[in-house]
């Protein structure tokens, strides 16, 4: 059995046989957890005498007791709603946060990231959200005193939480093709080159597996790379509307876009799901209100699950257990954007 002092998130997962994403939710008494599976968190939790910090003991070390979140901007819902989660459970643990707000500035980052050691002087550990990183600033994050966790990254060398997103879009897709839609367009979104966040790239992988699977080939006039913006979305529909041909159905890389897609759709006298059915990713708050069918992903989740894992790194700088990158699972919810094809 694990040491008390020492005792993680992981334990109390593996002591109580649920998942560390339900665990964690039990832990910050969020609804949703059935009462049975909130008892076997309690029980486990407090048989293994898991506690979510010792706040006390790292000011006593001479810890600053904050922790920097990263954001590329407060303004998406994506980033305020992960943040306001990952506050909740940091202030659990007894952590102040910082806020930090890139806005897009190069040079804002570089500063930060690239000699972290100024950063380490202000806070003990950071929370990147999305945040790509360039190799030289990946590395000097890496190799400074500073506990790192993130949301939405690939190959880091911290602990990461996420989506497959691939498996996301994939699903997205399956969907519009069992409903009988073969002509399928792709609005693809664009994203930074250095390859630390590959949201978009994992997802026009899954949109194009799910096209293999039925030994369907993606059709070049059919992908449109765009914004991940209600704008972006909005041209690259009037795009293939205009300059291409009207597809059968349509898979947006985001719901933001999708909304977008929706609004030249309708500006063309096409009203989904009669002429075109549309599908995005997300679940973005908007998507009930307008009936967009979507793939679901728990946003709120990730925030506070990889705050969590950074608050029990700073705890116990000694943890044994490797990083680990976590994928949480995602849902296909139908609403009134899709239908069945009709021939």
């Amino acid at each position: 059995m694990a040491d008390r002092a020492r005792a993680t998130i992981h334990d109390v997962a593996t002591l109580s046989g649920l998942s560390i994403c339900t665990v964690s939710r039990a832990l910050r008494g969020l609804p949703n957890i059935s009462p049975a599976s909130q008892l076997r968190v309690e029980e486990a939790a407090e048989k293994l005498g898991y506690r979510a910090s010792s706040a006390a003991a790292r000011l006593a070390g001479g810890k600053t007791g904050h922790v920097a979140i990263v954001v590329p901007k407060t303004t998406a819902w994506f980033f305020a709603e992960a943040v306001e989660a990952a506050e909740e459970a940091l202030a659990h643990g007894g952590l102040d946060t910082v806020l930090m707000s890139l806005r897009g500035r190069e040079h804002v980052k570089d500063a930060l990231f690239r000699n972290p050691d100024e950063l380490s002087e202000r806070v003990d550990g950071v929370l990147l959200l999305g945040v790509n990183l360039d190799p030289v600033q990946l590395e000097a994050l890496a190799a400074s005193k500073l506990a790192v966790a993130s949301v939405g990254l690939s190959d880091v060398p911290w602990d990461n939480v996420g989506i497959d997103d691939e498996a996301a879009a994939w699903r997205a897709t399956r969907h519009l093709l069992d409903l009988g839609h073969w002509d399928v367009a792709i609005l693809a979104g664009n994203e930074p080159s250095d390859g630390t966040v590959r949201t978009a790239a994992q997802r026009q992988a899954g949109f194009e597996r799910a096209l293999d699977d039925e030994h369907l080939e993606t059709d070049p006039d059919m992908m449109v790379c765009t914004e991940s913006t209600i704008d972006g979305g909005y041209r690259a529909m009037t795009e293939l509307i205009a300059a291409r041909r009207r597809p059968a159905a349509v898979f947006s890389g985001c719901d933001e876009a999708a909304f977008g897609a929706l609004k030249a759709l309708r500006e063309h006298g096409i009203t989904p799901p009669k002429g075109v059915s549309v599908i995005g990713i997300d679940d973005h708050p908007m998507s009930s209100f307008l009936g967009l069918t979507t793939v679901s992903q728990p946003v709120a989740d990730q925030g506070a699950f990889a705050a969590t894992l950074l608050a029990e790194r700073l705890d116990n700088p000694e943890l044994g257990s490797p990083p680990q990158d976590h994928r949480l699972p995602t849902s296909l919810i139908e609403r009134k954007t899709t239908r069945r094809a009709r021939h």
